[in-house]
């Protein structure tokens, strides 16, 4: 299952502020190992606004079994300061003029990033279609809401601490984005770290008719995914598995109650309510920093 500390649900607020969660952030304890495995579970537990905009659609998975192989734990926080600054701006999705439309917009065709998502991945180690999802989110969410300024960075660092950016349990991303197998978590049945959270949704997404499960590369609830489901590949339907729909309805959640992601305080604030954990959005931080800058050495050099 990949690590996400998960928190409680949080509720976007019109000046780019989270309301308070219902539960506190992890601490540690004795059999650390065990604790943070089970305490960073939940995935992205966000709720809040925003109706789905088509009908969404996943194979019923199986529901996986728990492993200790999480993507998070090998991941440093960075030494910062909450809110005092955020992650250095990458030149957006390659220097794509402002005008490139997303996926979903262009049914037929190339895709324009591709050149920057293998120059990208030669330096980052991220997948080169993981590359073009988070890229293509930022230029959908460029179109949708400009003043939003969220940059494929941010959406990779997610997708490392989440799944390793679709990459957990040994899956592999094809090249139509879905992992070779299905992402799910563990079980959130209130079981020692885990928040208490019944099915939603049938076990539809997760394989799980009893409690709820993150599922997918960005690892939504599917509660949550109810509500923030995108279509990032155009072809009209919303499943969390597939990462282009993944990456560009986690940038709808951030970018949420008008936040600016390019500000220190909009950032924060949208990561926190992605996870409501410190350590976590260090994580982020560090990964979208250095993500950003070794993009930018590139395409310099």
């Amino acid at each position: 299952m990949p690590a996400t500390g998960q928190t409680p649900d949080t509720e976007p607020t019109g000046d780019g502020t989270t309301a308070a969660a219902a539960a506190p952030s992890r601490r540690r304890r004795p059999g650390v190992a065990l604790a943070v495995r089970l305490a960073v579970v939940a995935g992205v537990l966000v709720v809040a606004g925003a109706g789905v905009w088509f009908v969404t659609s996943a194979s019923a998975p199986q529901a996986s079994p728990t492993t200790t192989d999480i993507p998070a734990l090998s991941v440093r926080a960075a030494d910062v300061r909450p809110g005092s600054v955020a992650p250095v701006s990458a030149r957006a999705a390659g220097g794509a003029d402002p005008g490139t439309s997303p996926q979903s917009a262009r049914p037929s065709g190339g895709d324009p990033l591709d050149g920057w998502a293998k120059q990208v991945a030669a330096v980052t180690g991220i997948p080169a279609r993981a590359l073009r999802a988070y890229g293509n989110a930022e230029l959908a969410m460029r179109s949708a809401d400009a003043g939003c300024r969220i940059s494929w960075a941010t959406l990779a660092g997610i997708g490392r601490i989440e799944s390793n950016h679709g990459q957990y349990g040994g899956a592999v991303l094809g090249a139509d984005g879905r992992p070779s197998k299905p992402i799910i978590g563990v079980p959130l049945d209130g079981s020692a770290g885990v928040r208490a959270i019944t099915d939603t949704d049938g076990g539809r997404y997760d394989g799980d008719p009893v409690a709820d499960r993150a599922v997918g590369p960005m690892q939504f609830i599917p509660s949550t995914w109810a509500k923030w489901a995108a279509d990032g590949n155009g072809d009209h339907r919303g499943d969390p598995q597939q990462i282009d729909d993944a990456a560009f309805g986690a940038a709808r959640y951030l970018c949420a109650g008008g936040r600016d992601m390019a500000s220190p305080s909009g950032w924060w604030s949208g990561v926190l309510s992605y996870n409501n954990s410190t350590e976590y959005a260090q994580k982020v931080f560090g990964l979208a920093d250095e993500y950003a800058k070794s993009a930018q050495r590139a395409q310099a050099g």
